[in-house]
């Protein structure tokens, strides 16, 4: 069992954090501090925020029945929108991995019934992006 501390200490939080304060503060550089993960943070911080009109694309494209983007909670759609960035382009991490980390990293920041929408939705549009997985 993942200890909370070290839950707390976890990449996909880091980066969730970062967008959310990068959307708020759009003026405010984002600060990286040391840390064994700081390159990864870095790549999927300034790639989500980069691709973000790709990354919504492909939501669209894909879930369109599924998710109104316009309607839906910011801090889930910070998190989906990470995790497609990295479902997209980081493909040395399994699908299955980069699934379930974000839905770890999401029990800090949505309810019960949110969490299951993002585990639906992601397991969806993973299938689409990461067919060969």
């Amino acid at each position: 069992m993942v200890s909370k501390k070290h839950k707390k200490n976890s990449p996909r939080i880091k980066i969730i954090q970062k967008i959310y304060n990068s959307l708020m503060n759009p003026e405010a550089s984002i600060e990286y501090p040391k840390n064994q993960y700081k390159k990864y943070i870095k790549d999927v911080v300034s790639g989500t925020l980069e691709r973000s009109d790709l990354i919504e694309q492909t939501i669209y494209t894909n879930l369109n029945n599924d998710i109104d983007l316009k309607k839906t909670d910011k801090m889930l759609k910070i998190i989906l929108f990470a995790a497609v960035f990295e479902l997209l382009f980081k493909h040395n991490n399994p699908k299955k991995v980069v699934i379930s980390e974000y839905l770890q990293a999401s029990e800090y920041f949505l309810e019960k019934v949110q969490i299951g929408y993002l585990n639906a939705i992601l397991d969806k549009i993973s299938k689409v992006l990461r067919k060969d997985e």
